[in-house]
């Protein structure tokens, strides 16, 4: 049973998504902070089970699937709340897919070839912008929540949830053109091979 809890703490990850959603929309009063706690719990699940499977040995190709896929789900349904929040642009959340869609699209076609996509030094990093980005606007709301406006009120006249956004999506971005680098020749081999 121990050996299947690091994806059993990736499957809760990916549940305890509608119910952030919930939360964050309809949590009432104290929604925003409750929001901010299911976001931050999902985060140390998601150590916690990339820990357990290295420390136990048991890294399989479905785990190494579904965590990311885990971790895509949930980060990408709180930049599109905020996009319905009116709290950032939807063309910031539209990059982050296309990002996200073109490099799983590539691994998949390389892999179907024999060729296992490179994972690129910066992807890690790339998530936890993503994260610390999604806590930082989860924190401001609740701050508002709670009315403490001379935090929130500098926050919005230096316009930084959006320059915050803005950075988290250049290096999302960075991270793609990084990940087709670093695979460039088995990118090229792969054209090739289509266009013979």
């Amino acid at each position: 049973m121990i050996y299947y809890l690091p994806n059993i703490l990736t499957v809760f990850r990916i549940l305890l998504t509608p119910l952030f959603i919930y939360i964050l929309f309809w949590g009432g009063a104290n929604g925003y902070p409750w929001a901010l706690t299911i976001f931050i719990t999902a985060g140390i699940t998601d150590i916690i089970d990339g820990y357990l499977a290295r420390r136990l040995k048991v890294e399989s190709s479905f785990g190494k699937m579904l965590d990311p896929a885990a971790d895509k789900i949930l980060i990408l349904s709180a930049f599109v709340s905020f996009v319905t929040m009116d709290l950032i642009f939807l063309w910031m959340v539209i990059l982050i897919i296309l990002r996200d869609v073109l490099i799983t699209a590539i691994r998949y076609l390389l892999e179907k070839q024999g060729m296992p996509m490179v994972t690129s030094s910066v992807a890690k990093a790339k998530t936890g912008i993503q994260v610390a980005c999604v806590i930082v606007i989860l924190c401001y709301l609740s701050l508002k929540s709670y009315q403490v406006y001379l935090i929130t009120d500098l926050i919005d006249g230096m316009y930084l949830i959006l320059i915050l956004m803005l950075i988290t999506v250049l290096f999302t971005l960075y991270t793609g053109f990084d990940y087709f680098f670093v695979n460039r020749s088995a990118i090229r081999a792969l054209i090739k091979s289509n266009s013979q």
